[in-house]
């Protein structure tokens, strides 16, 4: 494997299909109207399959950090799938998931994203995995050289409240993934939606990002080399993170489907080259150019989100 292409935030929308009383009688209510308000307005399907046919064209292995789905509706489920069989004719594909696509518990309860996305999330090691609302994980998907680590943040959270936990058990299992031989001896690549280098104020960390952002900083600590790939912020960016015995990449990428006049915020994917140990040799941007939809290339600079 040579190189992987991060996609983030998909944000599938497909509010037309529901029925009301059923499906957004509860929070949905909420992104229903910001749908109508603002989203519907931001969010471009067709910049999205640009971003995912481009992908599959340049990669080996495609990874999507989570919010796939925008109210985690049976439709929108259903249109992402599609979707992603598109682009696993041609190359790999993993998952992990986001706050918007375990929008109720009972999208939890009743195991949607996992029975939606089985096939992305086969695991090498599945014996490692414990249950969470999304389903089991971590993920380990072993390939050459590289351990792609697929963790769940997501879970059920009220009316305009969009954090992510991981939880102990998933932290104690990441703990006995990354001691796994067959992981120790290659580069972990860890995919999760919430920003993992969360600074932010322990109110605003609870109200949209990652509550256990330090534990999981605590579990990575261990580590040489790697690299953590997140979303959630709709935002492209490139830090470290300095560990006791080394320093790890983390990068985020921005909204697969987002119509903005930022370039570092407008729908694209980031492509990352591999050294052979695992490593990362090189990160690039591809942003939809608005007026050719064409992707552009351009550098994936040292930024803060």
């Amino acid at each position: 494997m040579r190189r992987v292409a991060h996609v983030s935030d998909l944000h599938v929308l497909s509010p037309l299909g529901a029925e009301w009383r059923r499906a957004l009688f509860n929070k949905r209510i909420t992104g229903y109207a910001n749908v109508l308000l603002r989203r519907g307005r931001v969010f471009r399907p067709h910049y999205l399959a640009k971003v995912l046919d481009r992908a599959a064209e340049l990669a080996d292995h495609v990874v999507v950090t989570g919010d796939i789905t925008n109210l985690a509706l049976e439709s929108e489920y259903a249109e992402a799938r599609r979707l992603f069989d598109r682009v696993a004719r041609t190359t790999e594909l993993t998952v992990a998931p986001g706050n918007h696509d375990i929008y109720l518990p009972e999208i939890g309860h009743e195991r949607h994203f996992e029975q939606h996305f089985a096939p992305f999330l086969h695991s090498d090691l599945p014996d490692l995995a414990v249950e969470v609302p999304a389903g089991h994980f971590p993920c380990v998907k072993l390939r050459g050289p590289l351990a792609l680590i697929s963790l769940s943040s997501a879970v059920p959270r009220p009316p305009f409240v969009s954090s992510g936990i991981l939880g102990r058990a998933q932290r104690q299992a990441l703990l006995r993934v990354l001691d796994h031989p067959e992981v120790k001896r290659r580069t972990p690549w860890i995919l999760v939606h919430h920003d993992p280098l969360d600074g932010a104020s322990r109110l605003e960390q609870l109200r949209s990002g990652l509550v256990d952002a330090a534990a999981l900083r605590g579990v990575l600590s261990r580590l040489p080399r790697g690299v953590v790939l997140f979303g959630h912020l709709h935002i492209r960016s490139r830090r470290t993170l300095d560990t006791r015995a080394g320093t790890l990449e983390v990068i985020g990428a921005s909204g697969g489907s987002l119509d903005h006049e930022d370039d570092r915020v407008r729908a694209g994917l980031n492509l990352y080259t591999l050294e052979d140990d695992g490593s990362l040799a090189q990160a690039e941007a591809w942003v939809v150019n608005p007026t050719t939809l064409e992707l552009e290339r351009q550098p994936l600079n040292w930024s803060e989100p």
